[in-house]
């Protein structure tokens, strides 16, 4: 089921079926040029035909990817992704389901902004990079904060996560948006932002008069690393060899 962003929300079975790295690097193609058969996917993601045939399957049973309308006739089977991506949270229940695909996704995904930086961002001009922003920025906020603001981010995203392309202004560029909310272990760290300090222990009768270190615990109370926006100039990606025209259609998030 998608969420107002367009995003597919993910339950547990669906968090696991979709950490593998196949299935995540069929979405991601699907995503980025549209619309395709098992075939034509097969070697942009490392696997067989057959392979890449069952794995699309699987997606479809958790409401990944669909059937998508073709008129080229012929028997192939032509597939697109489902929502513009997905989202997910731990299941108290199945925990364990969630971090795998969080150690899926960070295998899959590498180092995204070191790839933006070396291939696209000698390529934009001053205007675009000066849209082109990342934030790195500590907060100290309850876990209802976290999800308050969660909520509240989606709200701006809304209206351009959900804009129809052919309505979109003619300089409108794909862009790639990373949020990641990390707090920290325990909620003794919070305080440490805030000058927090442990007293110091024993000191001798002739130097108790300036004591001791009162900074013996500092910790960073949380991490949130806002990596904003990295412009996304994939129209290369679209040239795909043998790609069907329908295959510029796809989303992307």
């Amino acid at each position: 089921m998608a969420n107002r962003l367009g995003d597919v929300e993910l339950d547990a079975r669906g968090m696991r079926a979709l950490a593998h790295p196949v299935r995540l690097a069929i979405l991601r193609t699907l995503r980025e040029r549209g619309p395709s058969t098992a075939t034509r996917l097969a070697p942009s993601v490392g696997a067989s035909p057959s392979v890449t045939s069952w794995h699309l399957r699987h997606l479809a049973e958790h409401g990944l990817v669909e059937d998508a309308p073709h008129g080229g006739g012929g028997r192939s089977r032509w597939w697109r992704a489902v929502g513009r991506g997905f989202r997910f949270q731990a299941d108290p229940a199945d925990p364990e389901a969630a971090s795998r695909l969080f150690d899926a996704l960070e295998a899959a995904e590498g180092d995204l902004v070191g790839q933006w930086r070396e291939q696209v961002r000698h390529r934009l001009d001053a205007d675009w990079m000066s849209a082109a922003t990342r934030r790195n920025t500590g907060l100290l906020a309850t876990a209802e904060e976290l999800r308050a603001l969660d909520d509240a981010i989606e709200q701006l995203l809304l209206p351009l996560a959900r804009r129809d392309p052919a309505e979109a202004p003619p300089d409108a560029r794909k862009t790639r948006l990373l949020l990641y909310l990390l707090p920290s272990a325990a909620a003794a760290d919070a305080g440490a932002d805030a000058g927090a300090s442990a007293p110091a222990d024993a000191a001798t009768a002739e130097d108790n008069a300036d004591a001791a270190d009162a900074d013996a615990t500092a910790a960073d109370a949380t991490a949130a690393d806002n990596d904003a926006t990295a412009a996304d100039a994939d129209a290369d990606a679209d040239a795909d060899a043998g790609a069907d025209p329908a295959a510029d259609a796809g989303g992307a998030r």
